[in-house]
């Protein structure tokens, strides 16, 4: 073997080693841990029919325990036994496996009917404390490049990882086992209602997310969720009022966006006969219909400096007056709002009333874009194509070709994007397979990775004659260019807000001078792009 790996393999090396980190740094679900790490491994990797068997402390034989590339779960009763078969030699020896044509070893059992007999295979022993305990098996996705030796020692390294992991995990689950069997009951209430299930993703953002919404869903706090367009805000206040004490109360919603001024009024406090022309019966508002329950204000960036006094004194005094009315009604509801737009930089420009800010930010929630956690694609187009699958009445399924063109897309439509592009691929497929040819992308959008009009949080200010105002974001921006001889991309928003930081010593008011933003602004995008605030 080389003593040195091919530098050409080096950057997908250490990027898919990182992205497995983060998935079992982040769960002790084993089974869905390892699955997901298979899952990867195919996409990202090109190392497919992954497959992940533990000794069983009993009996000492080698149980398939984790498959990804069957259709089915027929695999928990395969086996191998000490010297039988290629993983048994294993199990043996305790070294590892690597064949360049699976077919001409007469070692091969194909117990699994997983493998192709013309590509090459790979198996390595899994310690955990310098025992053996299991066995990562993967299969290269192309014939034998001369690069096997260098394979082998990369799928070690990850065989490493998946060990310390998998111990913590399995003995996790063991501890929580008896409590589990208590709160089964509570769990599946929970996990049934409406508006959960749809809540897809493993990513720690997306995690921290669903955190949240536990924790808020309890209580009758002002919610804001903020997030771009097409990342799923409706979801988010579906699930915190169906798992509130007032899910058996009314669910109202309004996009603010699509009414007009004076219909907005009359639609959300309700009028009198005679209010207008046209009023010619009294109606009731949609407070007014929330009365008990959760009002969801979706678009609330985009309503007038007028209305916002309006709307502000509703929420101060928790009662109305309908539209042309003298009564006053006092009500019951729990406000949730929703806006893809800047409000700090509304604020500070005029456009929207500070004390309102400050009574809808009680609780704010950030949805993270969809190119910000792209771990959870995988799972987020599976559940929407079993969706199209049940409306076009067939199972539809994507191939590992298709699910690396989707994570090599940038996405500035977001989820609503996908769904799309899902949609569209879906009616293209004739026998319900999709593969990357059926995935179409507009270019145009795809080159640029330019964040849609009106995304929150805005695009950060450059700065005129000062190429270098942001140490460390000059060298992003200029270094390296692409393999067609393209210049590399701008540094991303992240970026240039972490380089500013840095150079204002974590002092956030410095960093917003250097940006030409407010404190306000900046300490917004700390939180919405995720940024661990370092002290010095």
């Amino acid at each position: 073997m080389n003593e040195t790996p091919s530098a050409s393999l080096l950057p997908f090396q250490f990027e898919v080693l990182a992205r497995i980190g983060q998935l079992l740094a982040r769960s002790l679900d084993a089974p869905q841990s390892l699955r997901e790490v298979l899952r990867t491994l195919e996409i990202s990797g090109h190392l497919s029919r992954g497959m992940i068997a533990v000794v069983d402390p009993d009996s000492g034989d080698l149980n398939v325990y984790a498959v990804h590339g069957l259709d089915h779960d027929d695999f928990q009763a395969v086996c191998y036994r000490a010297g039988e078969g290629l993983l048994g030699r294993i199990l043996e020896s305790g070294r590892p496996c690597a064949v360049a044509r699976l077919g001409e070893d007469p070692r091969f059992l194909n117990r699994l009917g997983l493998y192709e007999r013309d590509l090459p295979f790979i198996a390595v022993p899994i310690h955990f404390s310098g025992t053996l305990q299991g066995v990562l098996a993967v299969q290269p996705d192309a014939q034998d490049d001369g690069l096997l030796d260098e394979r082998v020692r990369f799928v070690e390294l990850l065989a490493n990882l998946v060990g310390q992991s998998v111990r913590l995990s399995l003995e996790a689950a063991q501890e929580r086992r008896s409590l589990d069997q208590e709160r089964d009951p509570q769990r599946r209430t929970v996990r049934h209602r409406p508006g959960f299930g749809n809540l897809v993703g493993h990513s720690p953002a997306m995690l921290r997310v669903f955190d949240q919404i536990r924790m808020v869903a309890k209580w009758s706090t002002t919610v804001l969720i903020r997030g771009e367009t097409g990342t799923g805000k409706e979801l988010i206040a579906n699930a915190i009022h169906y798992n509130s004490p007032r899910a058996r109360g009314p669910y109202v919603r309004l996009n603010c966006a699509s009414l007009p001024e004076n219909l907005l009024e009359s639609e959300l406090f309700g009028h009198e006969k005679g209010a207008f022309t046209g009023a010619v019966n009294s109606r009731k508002g949609r407070f007014e219909m929330a009365d008990g329950g959760t009002l969801f204000l979706d678009e609330i960036g985009d309503i007038s400096p007028a209305f916002q006094a309006k709307l502000l004194r509703v929420l101060q005094e928790g009662e109305l007056e309908r539209v042309g009315g003298g009564r006053t009604l006092k009500l019951d509801v729990r406000l949730i709002a929703a806006t893809h737009r800047d409000l700090e930089a509304a604020v500070d420009g005029g456009d929207f009333r500070e004390d309102l800010y400050y009574r809808l930010n009680v609780m704010p929630i950030v949805l993270p874009p969809l190119r910000e956690r792209l771990e959870d694609l995988p799972k987020i187009a599976s559940h929407l194509l079993e969706r199209l699958g049940g409306m076009q009445r067939r199972p539809l399924r994507l191939t590992a070709g298709a699910q690396r063109r989707l994570v090599q897309h940038h996405w500035p439509g977001n989820v609503r994007e996908l769904e799309n592009c899902l949609e569209r691929a879906a009616v293209m497929s004739e026998n319900g397979e999709i593969d990357a040819e059926l995935i179409r992308i507009d270019k145009a959008r795809e080159r640029s990775g330019r964040r849609p009009a009106g995304a929150a949080p805005a695009p950060l200010p450059s700065h005129p004659g000062s190429t270098v105002a942001l140490p460390g974001a000059g060298a992003l921006a200029t270094a390296g260019a692409d393999d067609d001889g393209e210049p590399a991309a701008e540094p991303s928003e992240r970026e240039r807000v972490i380089a500013a930081l840095e150079r204002a010593g974590w002092v956030q008011a410095r960093a917003a001078r250097l940006l030409g933003m407010t404190p306000r602004q900046i300490a917004y995008r700390v939180q919405i792009l995720n940024i661990e605030m370092k002290q010095i």
